[in-house]
């Protein structure tokens, strides 16, 4: 269950409320009926002339919290404590809590029971499962035999719902191998030491002597780092075997 303040260091997604000259007053949108403060001096680096060429009322954007009042209830925040991609991250998170809450209420409705009858059900062992609701979805999305442990009426409910709603994201990563080989048959010796990588699901191609490109595919970053990982290690012991010298150079 969501907790009713946010812990010190956590980033929070809030909106802006009122702007003054020595701070802004904002909502934080995932604690409800909960406000907090960022000061001036926590608004950005160096000397802020005028806040309001940073805040405005209505924005919506990602703080660090620096400092929580439980008996008022009551939020320090800081803005520039919070990096660029730390923001992106979080709005994106928050993005994905709104939607499962969504699917979450569709899903409560197909079984004609409320969103808490569900949630005590089945939603918070997904919880646990899972680390959160929409990761929950998203595997429900991805997998055909999904929860084999479980043979529910949700389990149907549930991953119908995220197959429609849930488009499964896939990223790509790789860099190049640089092998060279000093024997005659050397081209066909490095074109098997490539192989080796191909089997185990990475695209090789030549990207101009002595370099081949390697990408591999994957729902997220750590399966595609696994993957790549795999590949390459393929790649570097067949070449060991066939007397090729091969090096792996990461794509930045």
């Amino acid at each position: 269950m969501r907790k009713n303040l946010p812990e010190v260091g956590d980033l929070v997604v809030v909106t802006i409320k009122e702007v003054r000259n020595f701070g802004a007053n904002v909502k934080l949108d995932e604690y409800p009926g909960k406000e907090g403060f960022i000061h001036i001096a926590e608004v950005a680096t160096g000397w802020v002339k005028h806040i309001k060429d940073y805040l405005r009322e209505g924005q919506r954007t990602v703080c660090k919290v620096l400092n929580v009042d439980t008996t008022r209830g009551y939020v320090d925040l800081s803005l520039k404590r919070a990096n660029e991609h730390q923001r992106r991250e979080k709005i994106s998170e928050w993005k994905n809590e709104q939607k499962s809450q969504k699917l979450f209420e569709i899903v409560a409705k197909a079984l004609k029971k409320t969103p808490d009858e569900c949630y005590s059900a089945f939603g918070m062992d997904l919880e646990n499962r899972f680390l959160n609701l929409y990761n929950a979805f998203e595997d429900a999305a991805a997998s055909e035999e999904w929860l084999p442990d479980v043979n529910e009426e949700w389990k149907t409910v549930f991953q119908r719902v995220a197959k429609e709603n849930i488009v499964v994201p896939y990223v790509k990563i790789g860099g190049f191998i640089e092998a060279y080989s000093l024997a005659a048959n050397g081209v066909e010796l490095i074109k098997d030491s490539m192989e080796a990588g191909e089997k185990q699901g990475a695209k090789i191609q030549y990207a101009g002597a002595p370099r081949y490109r390697v990408t591999v595919t994957d729902k997220d970053y750590k399966a595609a780092e696994d993957s790549l990982k795999r590949a390459v290690q393929a790649v570097i012991d067949n070449s060991k075997k066939n007397g090729v010298v091969a090096e792996f150079i990461r794509k930045q």
